[in-house]
């Protein structure tokens, strides 16, 4: 259970079309995130799925059934989204509880599912502590445990982590993940953090005005990007992309080069330029170099000890065998 058909699916807001026809299978079991930039669509699409928002046409199919007129609560779906919409004055057992007293469960039922939610997501302690009691974390997964409870075909959220502070975002991707393979079960997750969907994903889905651009596994967009778009998009830092002479040396009207690519060195290499920030977080340090006549700066990843600073000139690398190459119109060559 849990698959779903998009099928020249549209949506226009009066007379402008913010998804154009989009066709998108997402596979039992499958955990895929949508990803973009502000504005793309992705939340949008989202709520489509869920039955949020009408489609204007095309057909959307849950475990090949058409879902498309189907009531958000008939289409055995689940939705966490980024506010974490609890009710302050119940408990979390409350919380949880409530979408099965609205289905009319027993109470035994009720109990039953609690329980086992609140074990997998180890809130069996704060059952009865209310949401002002509980850390942002804490309350994220109780909004998860009251989507558990429902026993979905699938899962969707609406970038559930946003309100967190950083430290809490990776612990919650964590679990997310763990979850997911617990659960088994479809998970379609939407953020504009590429990290989230690179770290977290069976499947990207990476749109742009409401267009996919590339749908594949995470290493699959890293090493394969289809055009300049994702390939600046995915990855981070992102990837370099040069034009003009240096790109036409090698076939092509855009090259791509990522930063951990490149070699940096205080002697010699083809490129060079001048360091203008130096960002060392230990392991790596990562150099914005200007100056190159490649590109306005060119960023480069390397081991955390190598220490250039602000106005020293560096001779740059590449490995020709990692360039992308793309051409006029921005597309994958070869």
């Amino acid at each position: 259970m849990g698959r779903i058909v998009l099928e020249s699916v549209t949506k226009k807001f009066g007379n402008t079309e913010v998804i154009p026809p989009l066709d998108l299978t997402i596979e039992e079991g499958e955990f895929v995130v949508f990803v973009g930039p502000s504005g793309c669509g992705k939340s949008t699409l989202l709520r489509l799925i869920a039955g949020l928002e009408d489609v204007s046409s095309g057909v959307i199919k849950i475990d090949d059934n058409d879902a498309t007129d189907l009531a958000p609560a008939k289409r055995g779906l689940a939705m966490v989204f980024q506010s974490y919409a609890l009710y302050p004055h119940m408990s979390v057992r409350k919380n949880i509880t409530f979408p099965l007293r609205m289905a009319g469960l027993s109470k035994a039922e009720q109990d039953e599912r609690v329980t086992k939610a609140a074990e997998v997501l180890n809130l069996s302690d704060y059952l009865d502590r209310r949401p002002g009691q509980l850390s942002g974390g804490q309350r994220q997964r109780v909004a998860i445990g009251r989507a558990i409870v429902r026993e979905p075909s699938a899962f969707l959220f609406d970038e559930p982590l946003s309100n967190l502070d950083a430290a809490l975002r990776v612990g919650m991707r964590l679990e997310i993940s763990e979850l997911h393979k617990r659960l088994e079960t479809t998970m379609i997750y939407v953020t504009h953090d590429q990290v989230e969907a690179m770290t977290m994903a069976d499947k990207i889905v990476v749109l742009r005005a409401g267009n996919i651009e590339q749908v594949g596994s995470p290493l699959e967009l890293y090493h394969s990007p289809r055009n300049t778009f994702v390939a600046g998009f995915i990855g981070s830092p992102k990837m370099n992309l040069i034009d003009g002479e240096e790109a036409a040396k090698y076939g092509a009207h855009t090259i791509g080069i990522r930063p951990e690519h490149i070699s940096v060195s205080g002697s010699e290499g083809p490129w060079s330029g001048k360091v203008v920030v130096s960002e060392h977080l230990g392991s790596d340090t990562f150099f914005h170099i200007h100056g190159t006549g490649l590109a306005d700066t060119i960023t480069v990843r390397v081991d955390g000890e190598v220490n250039f600073k602000y106005g020293d000139r560096v001779y740059l690398t590449p490995r020709d065998d990692v360039i992308h190459k793309f051409d006029a119109e921005g597309l994958r060559i070869g």
